[in-house]
C-alpha cells in the first residue's frame, strides 16, 4: 500500500510521517460580478474603451447610441445612467436624474468634458490631434538645430555625444571625458579638452538658453548672458549675484546681498527679480506629458433652486442586447456550452453590469451632493466633513462599493471639475464643540495668506493662531503639513522687501 505524503513537519512519535487535513474558508466571486467590481473601478475613459473593445469583439453586443439617435424624439432622454454596484445593492434599482415633477428639465449641459472627440471628416485638417502629438524631444530639437552648421564630421560628432548625454532638465552632468572611450575608430587622435569644451560651447547655443549647463550657476549665468533685452547694470548685478552669492539669495538674505554687493534697495529688487524669472530647468520644457484629459461622469447644476445631478450621456456607450443574432441563436438549438453560447451569456452580462454600473455612480454623486450643498453654494470654506461609511449607510452598500465608486469618478460644477473623493475629507474637532472639514482649514489658509502684507508674511505661528481664533484647534506641525499641500513656501521665502 502507497504510504500518502503527509504536510511538512508533522511527524508521529515514532517519527513516521502523518496525513492532516484542513478546512479553509476562502470567497470566490463569479464571473460575473467580477465583472462588475472591474468595471466599476474604471474611470469614464478605461470604461468607455472596455465597453467600445466588446461592442467590436461580441456579436450579440449592439451600441444602443445608434438606435437611440434614430428613434428619440427632442424630449430629454431619461434612460437611467447611473453606476451599478456588484452585490451589495439590487440591480433593479434605478435613480433618474431629476426628483422634480413641476415640469420637464432641461437637458444636460451641451458638452461632455474638456477631452478629444473623434474628427468626423476625412478632409485636410480635421484630425489636428494627430499633428499635436508630434512634437519634438529636446535631443531631437537640438539635433535638429545642430543641422543647421556647417561643422567637421569630428566636431559634429563630439556635440551629438553632448546633446545624447543631458538630462531631462537639460543638464550635463557627466565630465565631458568620460562621454565616450578613447579607442573609438572615429577619434584618431582622441579629442582633448579643448575640442569637448568648443562642442559644449556649441551645444550651449542650440534652441534655449541655458541648456548644456554643468550645475544651477552656469545654466543660470548663460540665460542672463543671453538676456540683451534687459538693463546692462541689472543683468550684471543678477550675474554677480549668481556667480557669487546664490546661496544666500535661495535664503532670501536680502540684508547680506545689499551689504555684500553695496546696491541700492531697487538695484537689487530689480536683480532678485530678474534672476527668479528664468528657468532652471531648461530641459524640462520638452519632457512635459501630454495631457491628461477628464471625461467627467456626470454634470452638477442648479434647477429650480435645488442641486440636481445629470450623467454625461454623450461620453458613455450604450451596450445593448443585439436581439436579431440572439433569437437566431435561440432558434438554431445549439450546445449550451459552445464557444456561442458563451459569448451570449458574457454579452447579457455586460449590459445587465453596465447598467448596474451607471445606477450606482448616479446614486454615489447624488449622495455627495445631498451633503455637500454648501460647498456649492459657498466654496471650498463650507465643504464639511463626509466619510465613506457615512454614504454607505445611506445608500445600503458596502463602503468598499462606495470607494470603487468615487475613484477616477469626475463632476463638473459651477466651482469646476472634481473627483468624487474631492468631498471626502476628514473631520477636525473646533473650540466650540463642532467640526469642520481639512478641506476647508486648507481653503481657510489659503485665505490667511491670499491677504498677508507681502512684506510681513504670516508664519505658521501666525497661522495657528489666527485659526485658533476662529474656533479651530490644531498644532503647528498641522498647519505646517496643510501649507505645504498647497504648496505655499514658507513665510521668509515669501517676504517681499
Amino acid at each position: 500500500m502507497r504510504r500518502l505524503p503527509a504536510a511538512p513537519g508533522k511527524e508521529t512519535r515514532l517519527g513516521h510521517p502523518t496525513q492532516e487535513l484542513r478546512l479553509r474558508q476562502q470567497m470566490t466571486l463569479a464571473p460575473r460580478l467580477q465583472q462588475s467590481v472591474k468595471l466599476l473601478q474604471m474611470s469614464a475613459l478605461e470604461f468607455t474603451t472596455a465597453v467600445e473593445h466588446a461592442l467590436a469583439t461580441n456579436p450579440f453586443l449592439e451600441d444602443g447610441d445608434e438606435q437611440d439617435s434614430e428613434t428619440t424624439d427632442n424630449g430629454p432622454d431619461t434612460r437611467p445612467v447611473g453606476h451599478g454596484e456588484h452585490a451589495d445593492a439590487p440591480a433593479e434599482h434605478t435613480t433618474t436624474p431629476s426628483a422634480e415633477n413641476e415640469e420637464a428639465p432641461p437637458d444636460a449641459p451641451a458638452y461632455s468634458g474638456d477631452y478629444p472627440m473623434p474628427s468626423s471628416g476625412t478632409g485636410e485638417g480635421k484630425d489636428l490631434g494627430q499633428w499635436a502629438s508630434a512634437s519634438l524631444s529636446m535631443r531631437e530639437r537640438l539635433s535638429q538645430d545642430l543641422g543647421n552648421y556647417h561643422l567637421e564630421p569630428r566636431d559634429r560628432l563630439l556635440a551629438e555625444f553632448i546633446i545624447d548625454a543631458l538630462d531631462d532638465d537639460g543638464y550635463l552632468r557627466v565630465p565631458l571625458g568620460s562621454l565616450c572611450s578613447a579607442d573609438r575608430p572615429e577619434f584618431n587622435p582622441p579629442p582633448d579638452d579643448g575640442e569637448w569644451i568648443a562642442a559644449l560651447r556649441l551645444v550651449q547655443q542650440l534652441d534655449a538658453p541655458g541648456l548644456g549647463a554643468r550645475d544651477l550657476t552656469e545654466c543660470l549665468t548663460l540665460q542672463l548672458t543671453a538676456a540683451r533685452t534687459v538693463d546692462a547694470a541689472t543683468r550684471d548685478l543678477a550675474l554677480r549675484i549668481v556667480r557669487e552669492h546664490l546661496d544666500r539669495l535661495g535664503k532670501n538674505d536680502c540684508v547680506g546681498l545689499r551689504r555684500l554687493l553695496e546696491c541700492s534697495d531697487e538695484a537689487l529688487r530689480e536683480a532678485c527679480a530678474l534672476i527668479r524669472s528664468l528657468d532652471p530647468k531648461p530641459g524640462a520644457r520638452y519632457s512635459a506629458e501630454a495631457p491628461v484629459y477628464v471625461v467627467p461622469d456626470v454634470f452638477v447644476d442648479k434647477w429650480h433652486a435645488r442641486w440636481r445631478v445629470l450623467p454625461n450621456r454623450n461620453a458613455m456607450p450604450q451596450a445593448r442586447l443585439h436581439r436579431t443574432y440572439a433569437d437566431l441563436f435561440r432558434r438554431a438549438r445549439l450546445d449550451d456550452r459552445s464557444p456561442m453560447a458563451q459569448e451570449l451569456q458574457e454579452a447579457r452580462w455586460l449590459v445587465r453590469n453596465v447598467e448596474q454600473r451607471y445606477t450606482t455612480i448616479q446614486r454615489v454623486a447624488e449622495a455627495i451632493v445631498k451633503r455637500q450643498q454648501t460647498f456649492f453654494e459657498y466654496g471650498e470654506v463650507a465643504l464639511r466633513p463626509l466619510m465613506l461609511r457615512e454614504v454607505a449607510d445611506d445608500l445600503d452598500m458596502h463602503e468598499s462599493t462606495v470607494s470603487r465608486a468615487t475613484v477616477g469618478k469626475y463632476m463638473v460644477t459651477p466651482r469646476g471639475v472634481f473627483e468624487f473623493r474631492h468631498f471626502f475629507s476628514r473631520e477636525l474637532a473646533t473650540e466650540s464643540g463642532g467640526s469642520c472639514s481639512a478641506a476647508a482649514v486648507r481653503a481657510l489658509i489659503k485665505e490667511m495668506v491670499d491677504a498677508e502684507d507681502p512684506t510681513m508674511p504670516l508664519s505658521d505661528v501666525a497661522l495657528t493662531q489666527q485659526l485658533a481664533a476662529s474656533g479651530i484647534l490644531l498644532a503647528r506641525r498641522t498647519v505646517s503639513k496643510y501649507r505645504g499641500q498647497l504648496r505655499v513656501p514658507p513665510a521668509e521665502l515669501r517676504r517681499q522687501h
